[in-house]
């Protein structure tokens, strides 16, 4: 398999910029050969996902108005993390902010690209045990509905399409894969 870059970059100019992302197009020669642009959103942060998940096999999920798909959207929680803070510092900060929860136990079970073709942000997924509950401290700009469920009720939201989210997409079915290998007790 070839490894090697296939796209000539002729000039880049960035088009916009803001404190979280930012916008670059570039005048590139494609592996094809033929001339053409390539736009490309560089994110300033990670993108942090956790999954809670307590001893009765219960999880949390947060609810809100998501303005680039002009819905409402079911996720785990989430949030950015600044890449140049320890991502479970962020992961810590975003559980207690969205649901107020904390955790003894913290394992990354996901890395992944959320959208490898326009943009580098790298999402790192948790899964979060040993929680304890206290009070949620949303951001200003955070208009959300916490829900407790069954896990297995949010792995269906998921099979039946109610959950399109991909980190919460991922750290679900990953969870699930989980149990099903009996690994969550080795957290």
């Amino acid at each position: 398999m070839e490894e090697n870059n296939p796209w000539t970059t002729l000039k880049s100019r960035k088009i916009y910029e803001n404190n979280w992302i930012g916008l670059t197009e570039h005048e590139v020669i494609n592996p094809s050969g033929g001339p053409g642009i390539y736009g490309e959103v560089h994110f300033k942060n990670f993108a942090i996902g956790i999954l809670p998940l307590d001893e009765q096999m219960n999880t949390w999920l947060v609810g809100q108005y998501r303005f680039p798909l002009k819905a409402y959207s079911w996720e785990i929680p989430e949030g950015g993390g600044p890449l140049h803070l320890d991502p479970l510092d962020s992961a810590k900060r975003e559980l207690m902010e969205e649901t107020g929860l904390r955790a003894k136990n913290w394992k990354e079970i996901q890395k992944m690209h959320l959208s490898n073709s326009v943009s580098n942000e790298l999402s790192i997924i948790y899964l979060a045990t040993g929680l304890t509950a206290g009070e949620a401290e949303p951001e200003d700009t955070e208009q959300l509905t916490v829900r407790k469920l069954p896990f297995d009720q949010a792995f269906e939201m998921v099979m039946k399409g109610e959950i399109t989210d991909s980190m919460s997409v991922a750290a679900i079915l990953k969870t699930k894969i989980l149990i099903a290998q009996d690994q969550i007790n080795k957290i």
